[in-house]
């Protein structure tokens, strides 16, 4: 037997409750692993409060990241005894997380976890600092380097936006944070963020092309703020989009794309293909800074985990909670 953090509906009623489950109730897999840490992401407050539409199927165990050891598998890529770590895929949502003692799952979702990382640190980055890594590469195929000129963060006191921050001071960007919560400046500035503007910087003004400030830029909201820093884009830039806090719709005009040769990149880190995701974790391992990923880290055992969830969603949590499962 072994804990688990339990998403059920009954009566249209969503619960999450901490319950003993066996393993011969684990879903279908290739690969038993043991999990040592798991993440507290927003997708998972979201589905631990409401359910759906996060959730696709219940019962459901949460938790869109997960690292542990390997007990059983059946693939040969695999052996008993292997840390790996697993993000996306459905985890969570559609096929049983890592919010729990115990996970299986097909052993093609699995990476081994890179050199030089725990258990702990690799699920501080997590999915949050994966997509930043991602948005990174997604900048760097457009041609961006530190000389291009300075990249703006949206988005910047959440996992992906302090990641992101992270990553980009360490290659030798500088960093314009945006947030809507002023008590954190000394913290961003912490993670290397060289300018820290509100959030209605990036507030619509009804322009086609705004005045051309950034190089680049990483939004995690999407709608008119990721519209405006597109307008505000200089020219030949890319802006690697990740995110729909604010909404899915997104009024902008082609302007920014034809006249400054703006490149928009969407990220998707669920289904991500596997080389992709290997060059990324392997970024992360060598560049990340490890004292300032640190600062970024909460530790919460996974009985806290029910508690913190709606914290999470209220915008009362910074940076990442790491989730000790065993």
């Amino acid at each position: 037997m072994f804990e688990a953090l339990m998403i059920r509906r009954a009566d249209g009623v969503v619960t999450t409750r901490l319950e003993q489950v066996g393993p011969d109730a684990l879903p279908e897999g290739d690969v038993t692993v043991q999990v040592s840490h798991s993440s507290l992401n927003y997708k998972d407050a979201l589905a631990m409060t409401r359910g759906a539409p996060v959730v696709r199927r219940f019962p459901m165990v949460p938790g869109i990241d997960l690292a542990g050891r390997v007990v059983q598998s059946h693939d040969p890529v695999y052996q008993p005894g292997d840390q790996v770590i697993a993000t996306g895929w459905g985890l969570g949502e559609s096929h049983w997380g890592g919010l729990a003692g115990m996970a299986r799952l097909p052993g093609r979702w699995l990476l081994p976890r890179p050199g030089g990382l725990s258990a702990r640190q690799a699920m501080g980055i997590g999915t949050a600092g994966f997509t930043a890594m991602l948005c990174v590469m997604a900048l760097e195929d457009g041609g961006l380097t530190p000389a291009s000129g300075p990249i703006i963060v949206n988005g910047a006191g959440g996992g992906v936006g302090g990641m992101a921050i992270m990553l980009l001071a360490q290659l030798g960007y500088e960093v314009v944070a945006v947030t809507g919560r002023p008590q954190l400046h000394a913290y961003l500035t912490s993670l290397g963020a060289a300018e820290i503007l509100p959030r209605d910087t990036l507030s619509p003004t009804g322009k086609a092309l705004e005045t051309a400030r950034w190089a680049g830029g990483i939004d995690v909201v999407g709608n008119d703020a990721l519209a405006t820093m597109c307008a505000s884009v200089m020219h030949g830039g890319t802006v690697a989009a990740c995110g729909l806090a604010g909404g899915m719709n997104l009024p902008l005009t082609v302007a920014p794309f034809i006249l400054r040769n703006v490149r928009l990149q969407g990220i998707d880190s669920v289904m991500c293909p596997r080389p992709r995701r290997m060059a990324a974790w392997a970024r992360l391992a060598r560049d990340l800074d490890p004292t300032r990923l640190d600062s970024m880290l909460h530790d919460a055992p996974l009985a806290d985990a029910i508690g913190i969830a709606p914290r999470i969603l209220a915008g009362h949590i910074r940076g990442r909670t790491v989730i000790t499962v065993a």
